[in-house]
């Protein structure tokens, strides 16, 4: 063999193997988990309409690609570019796969495209799979052209909400394409607009409706495969929060506490996060509720207020725990904080199925009263702190918890069922002293009362001063003569 040949041969072995490779799919749901969330959604748009989904478009940097909540949420497809229909007249789901692409292939990995079709349906359960390219002659056809869902459906439904991506939330989503569109030099439409745009231009007799209120109703009630990824992520989360906790000590900065419970996540098979760490020393910045700068130093004296979690397959948890940078609790860091806990207790005592929110609000008060009479409160600001928040509620039934931080589908309309997963938040606030004091939790309902995913992590305050400062992985590495900056006068 000549050495040219040699050469190429070894050049191509490479591709060759990586070629052969199986692309990356899911296995945390079935396809049996999805077929039961489709046969939900034709219940709900009936037999006259299609619904059909956009899947995330290419990442445009050496981002971790991610595919949007609803999209994964009924096929667990992460191709980008891809599209789902469900077709309610003949009951048949059908995966818009783009073509192969080799360009993204090379960097990313072999991914799932139209010429897997045979291997997508048994991964998915999914009934037809077909090329993107086939769509403008079937599903984004006019009236009078071609035979496919386009051109019959009386009824469109598509999701007008934005979709979430990692560390994504609805709220924030909303407004940031608010932001845009009202900037005067830039003025898009967000890409889901943009989609209900092109369906109503090319389906002109057909009207157009929102999948999300849908889609909504049935996250809002989590699986037993959901509610097993959200255990994990909050497990996780716990432990990230307790590496923190063992590695706080004055001197270093809330940056350094981000990093050892970041090491946790990843250590633990999350690669990403479910948002942005909240890590705040000191009075000013536990104020700030949603601060993320990270970059103070921690004081002698302080608290530090973390809150973090992964996101986990897709799934996400919200803790939040207060302590003491040198271990210590100061009497008024003490005396608000076992209140809050006792408030926390009280509620979580009340949560079952059948009951609503605002009941289990009003016995949670009433359990409080005693509360009340034996507390010995320092100073009457902090007293009345304390009522507003048995009065108001002050965030302690907070926002579900799911694929989004603050997931999508309400709890609180009506009565619990056992599946509804959200946050135990409640929050005092002493605005003549800017204290801002508060636990979270992330619990689901169950047949007799709640699990609370985080009950292994410390929440009485004599567990949390043990655990401070007891050394974790928290490596701080001081800079060296050769890698400080030469300046040359």
């Amino acid at each position: 063999m000549k050495l040219a040949s040699r050469c190429l041969l070894t050049l191509l072995a490479p591709l060759a193997a990586f070629g052969q490779a199986n692309p990356w799919y899911q296995t945390d749901f079935p396809p049996e988990e999805f077929q039961a969330r489709w046969a939900q959604v034709f219940d709900q748009i009936g037999s006259n309409a299609v619904a059909i989904l956009q899947g995330v478009a290419q990442t445009n940097g050496f981002i971790m690609p991610r595919q949007g909540n609803d999209f994964y949420y009924l096929c667990g497809i992460e191709t980008p570019h891809s599209y789902l229909a469900l077709d309610g007249r003949r009951k048949k789901v059908t995966l818009y796969l783009p073509p192969r692409n080799a360009r993204l292939e090379s960097a990313e990995g072999k991914v799932l495209s139209a010429e897997d079709a045979e291997l997508v349906k048994r991964l998915t359960g999914v009934d037809e799979v077909a090329s993107t390219e086939t769509m403008r002659d079937t599903f984004l056809s006019g009236p009078a052209r071609g035979g496919g869902p386009g051109v019959t459906a009386l009824v469109i439904y598509a999701p007008f909400s934005p979709a979430e991506g990692a560390g994504q939330s609805r709220g924030e989503l909303f407004s940031a394409d608010l932001g845009i569109l009202n900037d005067y030099w830039d003025g898009r439409l967000s890409r889901e607009s943009r989609f209900v745009e092109l369906l109503r231009a090319r389906n002109p007799r057909a009207h157009i409706q929102d999948l999300n209120p849908i889609l909504d109703a049935l996250r809002s009630v989590k699986s037993a495969r959901e509610i097993a990824l959200i255990r994990r992520a909050s497990e996780i989360a716990g432990l990230g929060i307790m590496e923190a906790m063992r590695s706080t000590k004055p001197g270093l900065y809330e940056y350094h506490l981000d990093a050892a419970a970041r090491y946790v996540f990843l250590v633990n098979g999350a690669r990403l996060e479910g948002y942005r760490s909240i890590v705040a020393a000191g009075v000013p910045n536990i104020w700030n509720m949603h601060y993320y700068r990270d970059m103070s130093a921690l004081q002698d004296g302080d608290m530090v207020l973390m809150d973090f979690a992964p996101d986990y397959h897709y799934y996400t948890s919200d803790i939040t725990r207060m302590w003491p940078i040198n271990g210590k609790y100061s009497p008024w860091q003490r005396e608000l904080l076992d209140f809050v806990l006792e408030y926390r207790n009280a509620v979580m005592k009340q949560i079952r199925p059948g009951v609503t929110s605002a009941q289990i609000l009003e016995q949670a008060k009433a359990a409080m009263e005693p509360v009340f009479a034996r507390w010995k409160f320092s100073k009457p600001i902090y007293e009345k702190a304390a009522r507003e928040l048995v009065n108001r509620g002050g965030g302690v039934l907070s926002h579900p918890v799911g694929m989004a931080v603050h997931d999508d589908g309400s709890y609180n309309r009506g009565p619990l069922q056992p599946g509804h997963v959200f946050s135990i938040d409640p929050q005092l606030r002493v605005p003549e002293e800017n204290l801002y004091i508060r636990y979270e939790d992330v619990i689901v309902v169950t047949e007799n009362g709640i699990e609370n995913f985080t009950s292994f992590l410390p929440s009485e305050l004599n567990e949390m001063e043990k655990l401070v400062g007891t050394g974790g992985v928290l490596q701080k590495v001081p800079p060296t003569a050769s890698s400080a900056i030469q300046v040359k006068h």
